[in-house]
């Protein structure tokens, strides 16, 4: 039988759709249909993983994916096949509250849009935004300004985080620059200070998404990854989805994103193309430990993520069930 919760779908940048799943026998039959008019007839296919080409690349598709037995599920891409940002992700389809699932098409997370292409400018504006809140730093925001369509444009937050940044490990870290394990525990600390000393901001997130009614928003940072990914597990820990679940949509970076290909753009970004690779690999990695030193932070604090929600964030129950209302089927 196919497993609801494990059907993933991703667009590669060249227009092509990747539909995976599970099945609890290998024996299970799969078909895989495009739900848009005219779009491709269904596939029957086996085992666990299709490719679909020649669907149009500017507006989202929808998938059926059901077996023999009657098991269905709808979804549409998690990653969408951006060109200029490649964690561009949905972070709809989950499990949240009372067993309802977060809308696909409200709730989205990426890294910076400076390089989005024309045909990324197209799919973005599909998206139809209302609200964008960008966590970079202010020089951040200015050196590097988002691409976004002309016409009916969202209202773009900045929400400056300087923990998150990059820049702050070079200007503190002093003769350790090149070592890996100073990196990485540096990457530690700034997932606690999210938790501990960024709440005014995060607050400002949650109280601009209900300022507008059933508003579709983005949160982004430089790589979309960690004030990136903090914003996205509060989001969808205040929906009630699983801190399970919510871990796993944050290690999906690592399947999106690749450390290896950024680090030339890095050195160059903070003139640093002395440092050698292994040094910088944990600022563009992403691990468990990370997110789960935030998490760590708020247990520590507060009794339950609901109280550090309420207390910290401006996010207490009648909050959490307007966010419910809106972004839960």
């Amino acid at each position: 039988m196919l497993i609801t919760d494990a059907v993933h779908i991703w667009r590669e940048p060249d227009g092509d759709y990747h539909v995976e799943w599970q099945a609890s026998h290998p024996d299970t039959e799969v078909t895989v249909e495009p739900l848009a008019v005219g779009a491709l007839p269904g596939q029957q296919v086996a085992p666990g993983r299709v490719r679909l080409s020649g669907l149009p690349a500017s507006t989202r598709h929808y998938f059926r994916v059901c077996d023999q037995h009657g098991t269905e599920v709808v979804a549409t891409e998690r990653r969408l096949g951006m060109q200029g940002t490649p964690n561009f992700r949905d972070f709809g389809g989950y499990r949240g509250a009372d067993g309802r699932r977060v809308k696909w098409g409200y709730l989205f997370r990426s890294g910076q849009l400076s390089a989005l292409t024309d045909p990324d400018l197209e799919l973005l504006a599909s998206l139809q935004l209302d609200l964008v809140c960008d966590f970079r730093r202010t020089e951040e925001q200015q050196n590097e300004p988002s691409r976004l369509p002309a016409a009916n444009p969202p209202k773009v937050v900045g929400l400056p985080i300087v923990p998150g940044s990059n820049a702050r490990f070079f200007e503190e870290a002093e003769g350790h620059v090149g070592d890996r394990q100073a990196m990485f525990d540096f990457m530690l600390e700034i997932n606690r200070d999210f938790a501990a000393a960024q709440t005014d901001t995060y607050a400002r997130m949650f109280a601009e998404i209900l300022q507008r009614d059933d508003a579709r928003f983005l949160v982004h940072c430089a790589a979309g990854k960690d004030r990136t990914g903090f914003a996205a597990a509060l989001v969808l820990l205040a929906l009630g989805v699983s801190r399970e679940v919510v871990m796993t949509d944050y290690m999906l970076t690592s399947r999106f994103f690749t450390p290896q290909r950024e680090v030339d753009r890095l050195r160059r970004k903070y003139q640093m193309e002395h440092l050698d690779a292994e040094a910088i690999l944990p600022m563009l990695e992403v691990h468990e430990v990370y997110l789960a030193r935030a998490l760590e932070t708020i247990d520590a604090d507060y009794p339950s993520v609901d109280a550090y929600l309420e207390d910290a964030l401006g996010v207490g129950a009648p909050e959490r069930e307007e966010l419910r209302a809106r972004y839960l089927e």
